[in-house]
């Protein structure tokens, strides 16, 4: 007989969930060893040769094993369901399908034909692509669009399909279980305590953040740029930007020293496609600026960064930055990023380990620029109190940190401190600037 599953949500990336479809294991049975319990593709693999294996030791009479039911996709904010639900654990039955209450039927296939980029929506929607209804076939095999995939979303998500979750037995001693409708709260709140929404902005800005943490491998090197030029630079700037009406800010300058280390390190410029097992070099250069709103993180994008002056793009970022605290930024313009940067110093803080705004490869957090100790040639210093029989001196200076954050699937280590050391060079010396 089927292993009974466990009941609630399963946490697990696209990639594991892909790889369990395709090996015919149900996710949900899965032990996972990552992270609060999170299913890895290892674990996904091992179950599956786990079962293989006590297939192989059963006796003659032993009849295939039974294709396990799919399993229940994650709940929304709003307690959403899919069109599968799991039985009690207690009558040792295997999962089956469940129709919700005034939604659609789930097809409940086999097999399904469709595209790399239904299946991503599908994935995207949270729904077994096996469950969508079609009419349409491809060689005799039952055919799915996006479109369709959308519509069956849709009708899912609709208050009539929204089942009530059943409840969940639970022996003496024993917590009880977290059903899938119970959405993340595992206990009413304390007297006093202020409940928030999580949905509209703030939970699609949560599942990104979680499908690029779980789905790209993170590393973070850190640098320090002394930018003692930059900032005479900026200052000689300031009169004649500000007669433009323009407020200029440092961001152009590092905008136009990322493109410089693009143009020499395009991996850090790409996108890695999983389905089509490809790496596509993006031939523009459009940043993402991260914003902090009231409605959370906003990353609206500047296009063709390597086409604009250093006045346009302080004029092109205060605009998109204004517009997107105001919430008036449109959709349009926070997509289409191929590198995205996040000024976490304009509020305080030297380093931290930004997460990639996914399928981006890479991402620059810049800290605040302050004066620190650094330490400097004596030709380089003027000062009457300089030891002459040292050869270096510790002086202050304005430093800029970097946290440089790669999809190591990739990008390698080696090469992302090269492209932090060619930011840094431009940055140290901005007159490299004018060539970009």
């Amino acid at each position: 007989a089927e292993p009974d599953t466990p009941a609630g949500r399963t946490f697990a990336p696209p990639s594991a969930r892909r790889l369990a479809r395709e090996l015919g294991v149900d996710v949900a049975a899965v032990d996972g060893s990552g992270p609060g319990g999170r299913v890895t593709e290892a674990d996904v693999r091992a179950h599956a040769e786990g079962d293989a294996g006590a297939a192989d030791a059963g006796g003659p009479d032993d009849g295939p094993e039974p294709r396990p039911a799919p399993t229940p996709t994650d709940t929304g904010s709003d307690g959403r369901k899919s069109a599968v639900s799991k039985r009690g654990a207690d009558d040792g039955s295997a999962d089956a399908p469940a129709t919700p209450a005034g939604g659609p039927d789930p097809a409940g296939r086999e097999t399904t034909l469709a595209t790399p980029a239904t299946r991503k929506a599908a994935r995207d929607r949270d729904v077994d692509i096996d469950d969508v209804p079609t009419d349409q076939t491809r060689d005799g095999e039952a055919f799915v669009t996006a479109e369709a995939v959308n519509a069956y979303a849709d009708a899912l998500e609709s208050p009539a399909s929204t089942p009530e979750p059943e409840p969940v037995e639970t022996g003496p001693g024993t917590e009880p279980a977290v059903t899938a409708g119970d959405a993340s709260e595992t206990s009413a709140p304390a007297s006093g305590d202020e409940t928030v929404p999580y949905r509209g902005v703030r939970r699609t800005i949560g599942k990104q953040m979680e499908r690029s943490k779980f789905t790209a491998p993170h590393v973070t090197h850190h640098d320090t740029a002394e930018v003692d030029a930059l900032v005479e630079a900026r200052e000689e700037l300031k009169p004649k930007a500000e007669a433009e009406g323009v407020k200029l800010t440092y961001m152009p300058f590092v905008m136009k020293a990322i493109v410089a280390g693009l143009k020499e390190y395009p991996y850090l410029n790409s996108e890695l496609r999983e389905d089509d097992e490809e790496i596509v070099l993006k031939s523009e250069y459009n940043l993402g600026i991260a914003v902090a709103t009231d409605a959370g993180l906003m990353v609206p994008v500047v296009e063709n960064v390597d086409e604009k002056g250093l006045f346009e793009l302080a004029d092109a970022v205060n605009d998109l930055a204004s517009r997107a605290r105001e919430r008036k930024v449109k959709p349009a313009e926070m997509q289409g990023g191929t590198f995205s940067i996040t000024n976490f110093g304009a509020i305080g803080g030297e380093y931290a380990t930004p997460i990639i705004n996914y399928p981006e490869t890479a991402i620059l957090g810049l800290g605040a620029i302050e004066e620190r100790p650094v330490v400097r040639d004596h030709a380089d210093v003027e000062s009457e109190f300089l030891d002459d029989s040292d050869d270096s001196t510790v002086v202050p200076a304005p430093t800029l940190p970097l946290s440089l954050s790669i999809d190591h699937r990739v990008v390698d280590g080696a090469v992302a401190a090269e492209f932090a050391n060619t930011v840094m060079e431009h940055l140290e010396n901005p007159l490299l600037l004018l060539n970009e």
